[in-house]
């Protein structure tokens, strides 16, 4: 068994991606004609070439433009069943995935139609192949303070079907203290918090989320190897990265992975995983993003092991849950 057979053979589970960002030129191009919209690309080749981002907000820009194609129920339907079919490709037995309601609402679609695409798809997906999924709804940071307050109160009537919130879009400028009081709110009614921070954010966005926001878990969080208190802090509190290899390459957090500072936090003790973000923008979906890393850094078999186990570990499934899967990883060994 070479790496490549080892990391697809290793049950995983994704807690870093965006539902909007897994929408493939293909069937972009399918939902726009369905729905009789016109997109600003002459074929799916043209959309790929677009895919050239030289920063996030340049990246949003497309990502955005993209999702405007969604319409109807069938649409994030359409979008999640194509994004838990590549789970499945990759092994991938748990997801918890964000979605961005206003990114859809502001467009006069209604938070019921994104919902209830989404939640349908991933019943089937648990109930044909066995892959479990929560719902994670992000706050867009580049907007107001009001508008995540009635996002919060449109999503509380589909409460049973969303685990927690989470903080998006772009990070600079928008510090996680500007959602201090949403994410009061949401934690008082039993939703869990998790928030993008210290991707192009400095540290201070990280304390800021640990902090101002109660996260669970810090989404990105690469830039605190900067600080080397924060470093101390987040080992001593086993606090989860959710980290995004392809994703941090593609938007010029680090200029070759080679660089990429994951392995680094990992043997210092980091509880980090591995995600792949918007993987139809950046390159690769799970997998693909093991691969890269172990290519570039010379991951170990161990190594690897740690990071799949570190996915459930930092999951929000049931303790008892989380050491079944556990107890399979370490049981591989690499012929």
């Amino acid at each position: 068994m070479n790496i490549k057979q080892f990391i697809q053979a290793l049950p995983k589970a994704e807690l870093h991606v965006h539902i909007e960002g897994t929408f493939e030129p293909e069937l972009m191009f399918e939902i726009a004609k369905r729905n009789h919209i016109a997109i600003p690309y002459e074929n799916v080749d043209a959309v790929r070439q677009a895919y050239d981002f030289h920063n996030l907000q340049s990246f949003l820009d497309i990502y955005y433009a993209g999702a405007g194609v969604l319409l109807h129920e069938a649409d994030f339907y359409d979008l999640t069943r194509a994004y838990l079919e590549r789970c499945r490709e990759d092994n991938v037995v748990h997801t918890e995935i964000f979605f961005d309601p206003q990114t859809h609402t502001a467009r006069g679609v209604a938070f019921e139609t994104v919902i209830n695409g989404i939640v349908r798809a991933c019943r089937e997906a648990g109930q044909q192949w066995g892959i479990s999924t929560r719902l994670i709804m992000c706050f867009l940071r580049h907007l107001s303070e009001e508008s995540a307050f009635e996002t919060l109160n449109q999503a509380l009537p589909y409460k049973e079907h969303i685990i927690g919130v989470g903080l998006d879009s772009s990070e600079l400028g928008y510090p996680p203290s500007k959602f201090e009081r949403v994410f009061a709110q949401a934690r008082t009614e039993g939703l869990l918090t998790v928030a993008h921070a210290g991707e192009e954010g400095p540290p201070k966005y990280v304390y800021e989320a640990l902090d101002l926001l109660h996260v669970r878990r810090i989404d990105h969080g690469v830039r605190a190897e900067e600080d080397e208190a924060l470093m101390a802090r987040l080992i001593a509190e086993q606090m989860p990265l959710t980290v995004c290899p392809l994703s941090n390459l593609k938007l010029k957090v680090f200029t070759e992975m080679k660089k990429h500072n994951l392995r680094r936090m990992l043997q210092r003790g980091v509880l980090v995983t591995v995600n792949s973000d918007d993987p139809a923008y950046f390159g690769g979906y799970m997998n693909r993003n093991f691969e890269a890393l172990a290519e570039a850094l010379d991951l170990s078999a161990e190594e690897i092991k740690t990071l799949c186990a570190n996915s459930f570990r930092a999951s929000f499934l049931s303790e008892a849950e989380k050491e079944e899967w556990i107890r399979k990883i370490e049981s591989f060994h690499v012929e």
